[in-house]
């Protein structure tokens, strides 16, 4: 449960130029949800609300993650993790939270267990708290300070990091995670300053700081810990959406879900799949898709934000955003749902048919070749290939109707807005364009003429 008195500042101001995108860092995707979004629910599971503070390319990611509006913080001039601290601060006090946990919006793996450590340490009476970890090698991450006795001293970026003055370098790094009192260390938060290589205000510097100042603070040390650390290169980036991929096949593969060339299945992690059903790689299941017992999903399938209930078979070569597909329905191999799509229980949607807000009644049919938009057909009609439904005149969407029962003709063009009744029967290469009354036989198309001598010379 959240910590009703822990207020979570998560720190997403920057640009990240190692990513070499013109993007803001936090709106780097993996397994095609925000960067952003993973940090943000997990620091939801901990404490009772959450500040975001941003600034490069604010814009851009007030659009991409409106649900954390009323948490928005705007750091105006990006002068350091320290400023942007600063910046919310106001709005922690605010608050009336006892405890800021702090964290930054690049690093998606952290899990709740991590933050739950930290701010478990500070309710316990400490004044900083923060997380550490050893690598092989430092790179660009702060430097962890300690005494003779292993007391926490400071931390040092790696810019300032001097041997001669620090001492050897141990590889223990700074990860970023903070929990502070509220109370106890406002004092020092303000008294930050810029006299560093980069001329920022660092949240680092609030250790050394602390110390000075007699507070209780200290360092959670844990060994190895790379999924602690922020993403700030394509390269690291790769890396971690790898290791959530894993991780989400791994619980699937446990949870009784059968998943063929496993390595190659990407399932996002609002996807929620259950046991029984089967995919085959590779394929992606992405956004907040469902997926019935005992349904199968062929390779080379994308499938977004989609209901796929029990029983449902998507073929492969699929490619589904928005849709529905009901029990006993097939769609494929090589169909495109589009949003509104829905394929009713047992009906068929084939090869290269394309569907946008349109249904296909209870066992009803579109083979192969045709186009489906705004459209509602009924249970058991049959389309045949070729068919279009002609739903735009340029400015207004329109829509077509087929009854229950009726038969569509190859190469049909229907044009909206259109009624097909009950068990009517429109003739191929008909160009409808006006209502067709239940069980009538439509025919709109040109006699035949034959004309005697193609061919011949005179």
């Amino acid at each position: 449960m959240p910590h009703d008195n822990t207020i979570a500042v998560i720190l997403a101001a920057g640009k990240g130029t190692r990513m070499h995108s013109s993007k803001p860092k936090v709106l780097q995707t993996l397994l095609g949800e925000g960067m952003l979004q993973y940090v943000a629910a997990t620091a939801g599971t901990v404490a009772g609300s959450v500040l975001t503070v941003i600034g490069y390319g604010a814009e851009q990611v007030r659009a991409a993650y409106p649900e954390l509006a009323e948490g928005f913080v705007e750091q105006l001039a990006q002068k350091g993790t320290g400023h942007a601290l600063q910046a919310a601060w106001d709005r922690v006090r605010q608050s009336g939270a006892t405890h800021c946990l702090v964290l930054n919006g690049d690093a998606p793996l952290v899990q709740p267990e991590d933050l739950e450590e930290l701010v478990g340490t500070a309710h316990e009476g400490a004044d900083i708290v923060f997380l550490t970890t050893t690598l092989p090698d430092a790179g660009a991450f702060g430097r962890v300070l300690r005494g003779s006795a292993g007391n926490v001293t400071g931390i040092v970026e790696a810019k300032d990091f001097n041997p001669a003055i620090h001492g050897a370098d141990t590889g223990e790094v700074n990860t970023g995670l903070f929990c502070l009192s509220v109370g106890a260390v406002e004092a020092a938060l303000f008294s930050l300053t810029s006299a560093n290589r980069a001329g920022e205000y660092y949240i680092t510097d609030l250790v050394g700081l602390g110390v000075q100042a007699g507070l209780k603070v200290h360092a959670l040390k844990r060994e190895d810990a790379p999924d602690l650390l922020g993403v700030n290169s394509p390269l690291e980036l790769a890396r971690a959406e790898e290791r959530l991929r894993a991780g989400q096949t791994e619980r699937l593969l446990a949870s009784g879900v059968l998943l063929h060339q496993h390595e190659q299945i990407v399932v996002g992690p609002r996807a929620a799949i259950d046991p029984g059903a089967e995919l085959t790689g590779p394929c992606r299941i992405l956004g907040a898709t469902t997926i019935g017992q005992g349904a199968t999903i062929g390779a080379f399938c994308q499938i977004t934000n989609c209901v796929i209930d029990a029983g449902a078979t998507v073929r492969e070569f699929c490619h589904l955003e928005d849709a529905h597909v009901c029990a006993g329905a097939v769609a494929g191999p090589y169909s495109r749902l589009r949003p509104g799509a829905d394929v009713g229980e047992n009906a068929r949607v084939g090869n290269f048919v394309e569907m946008k807000k349109a249904s296909l009644g209870k066992g009803a049919k579109a083979s192969h070749l045709t186009y489906l938009g705004d459209t509602a057909v009924g249970a058991g009609a049959n389309i045949g290939a070729g068919t279009i439904t002609c739903n735009y005149d340029g400015v207004h969407k329109h829509q077509t109707n087929i009854g229950a029962g009726a038969f569509i003709g190859s190469n049909t063009a229907l044009v909206a807005p259109v009624q097909v009744g009950e068990n009517a029967l429109v003739a191929a290469g008909s160009v409808i364009t006006k209502t067709v009354p239940d069980g009538a036989l439509a025919v709109a198309r040109a006699r035949q003429t034959n004309l005697e001598g193609r061919g011949k010379k005179s």
